[in-house]
């Protein structure tokens, strides 16, 4: 079941005002993306099980020293993922993505952790397996990337959000890598978001089970539908805190917003998750942007 015609009809037209406001307004878009950078890094490190905390993540991106005794490979699993998400910032959309860029964002997220495999696809002999899910033999995965990219690029009926998931889907059904195949797999998003125009979306270690959940589902009966609406609410959440700060609102706690409006903070709570109101989290706090009377 793809997205419903109602959400299509949201995301384009929140991407309308998007793309109205953010004009002559770089350097803001820059700085929310930049005070991102460290959340983005921990929830995508945490989903792979990473034992940083947000905290630390920040310390780490700041070259800050942090408390307890972390292991090398978790820092350069946070500064290199920073990296790679910094370099999409930049370069993402400038061109397709191709399996050689895709080997570049690996060999960025991986080297300096192991060296010996990063920047390139499983060879002979080369297995994973994630949870039940045993992957592809190595022989097949160039093939089947290959027809994964020619799929995304040529499908032009299906509405982007579930082109997005599907590929994600696919992508981590073949699992090319011997590494890192989840952290890329979710950049990618990142990167097939900004080339078509659309801020980048963050899927939070705190959805983790239905972010699985989703894999289970379209392994048992290949229905995308879970995976669609992870991303639909993640991109809707985006989209309404870039454009709570575009417009100049005042940013405040959904609990302090509960009280203005005189709705219990749970309703408000469960309408933020639905994205039925234009609430968004910031280091894991549900806030709304509040036009003010001045405006």
């Amino acid at each position: 079941m793809a997205t419903s015609n109602p959400i299509k009809q949201r995301l384009q037209i929140l991407k309308a005002e998007y793309d109205r406001l953010r004009k002559n307004k770089a350097s803001l878009i820059r700085m929310l993306d930049e005070a991102e950078l460290s959340e983005s890094v921990f929830n995508s490190n945490a989903i792979e099980n990473s034992t940083l905390t947000l905290k630390e993540t920040e310390k780490i991106l700041l070259d800050m020293e942090v408390s307890r005794n972390v292991s090398v490979r978790e820092v350069f699993e946070a500064k290199n993922l920073a990296r790679v998400m910094q370099y999409i910032e930049g370069e993402g959309g400038k061109t397709e993505l191709t399996t050689e860029h895709m080997l570049l964002l690996h060999r960025m997220l991986i080297g300096n952790i192991d060296d010996g495999i990063a920047g390139r696809l499983r060879k002979k002999g080369e297995y994973v397996r994630v949870g039940t899910h045993i992957a592809p033999a190595p022989e097949h995965v160039e093939h089947m990337l290959e027809e994964l990219f020619i799929e995304y690029s040529s499908d032009q009926t299906a509405f982007f959000t579930d082109k997005i998931a599907r590929f994600h889907l696919q992508f981590e059904t073949i699992h090319p890598f011997c590494d890192g195949n989840g952290r890329i797999g979710r950049v990618i998003i990142l990167y097939q978001l900004k080339q078509l125009g659309f801020p980048s979306l963050m899927i939070r270690d705190k959805e983790k089970q239905i972010y699985y959940r989703s894999f289970t589902e379209y392994k048992e009966s290949k229905k995308p539908n879970t995976m669609e609406k992870v991303v639909v609410l993640a991109l809707l959440e985006s989209l309404h805190k870039r454009l709570a700060y575009l417009r100049g609102d005042e940013i405040m706690t959904l609990a302090d917003h509960a009280k203005t409006v005189k709705e219990s903070v749970q309703t408000l709570s469960n309408a933020a998750r639905r994205q039925t109101i234009p609430a968004f989290r910031e280091a894991g706090t549900w806030k709304i942007g509040v036009t003010t009377a001045s405006h």
